[in-house]
């Protein structure tokens, strides 16, 4: 959670900004995962996180969309480097030959990690359009990961590739 953010004093604007850019940084970060699956060549891992880069394209602009209508241009006061990985999956998360179940999984946790933010935040939100529009992102967060469960639910169980298909044949030196 961002240590240079007083939530107590979050404006609604504020949060629509701080949510926003949350939004942008796990959008960046499953756009970086997508091209590390592609340079691997595990597609199937890519395509999953190409879905999750659309996915937080959309909640993003929808708050865009909100933030306009309520506050115009004026200038947002929260800055990227408030925050670091409320909801982007760890950098440490992606590995060569990721399989889908590992991609599904590394989202799930990332959207666990997002919904505990807003809970924690929500905690510290005093005015009342804020403590409702991170009750709002909590819920949502909860939405994205039974999305992903359900996703999970329709591969069969256990690895679903195995790590040596991927390994390099040995060469003469």
């Amino acid at each position: 959670m961002g240590k240079s953010i007083d939530y107590a004093s979050l404006s609604l604007m504020d949060t629509l900004d701080l949510a926003i850019l949350t939004e942008e940084e796990a959008m960046e970060r499953y756009g970086e995962f997508v091209d590390q699956m592609e340079l691997h060549h595990t597609p199937d891992a890519a395509a999953f996180f190409r879905f999750m880069v659309e996915n937080e394209r959309k909640h993003g602009m929808r708050l865009a969309e909100k933030r306009q209508a309520l506050f115009g241009n004026e200038l947002p006061r929260m800055r990227r480097e408030m925050l670091w990985d409320v909801e982007a999956p760890d950098y440490g998360e992606a590995r060569a030959f990721m399989s889908p179940r590992q991609a599904m999984e590394t989202a799930l946790r990332s959207e666990v990690k997002a919904h505990e933010f807003y809970v924690r935040a929500l905690d510290r939100a005093e005015d009342p359009d804020v403590r409702a529009l991170f009750e709002r992102l909590r819920d949502d967060e909860l939405g994205h990961r039974g999305l992903i469960e359900k996703e999970l639910a329709k591969l069969p169980p256990g690895p679903d590739i195995d790590p040596d298909d991927y390994a390099d044949e040995p060469v003469a030196q």
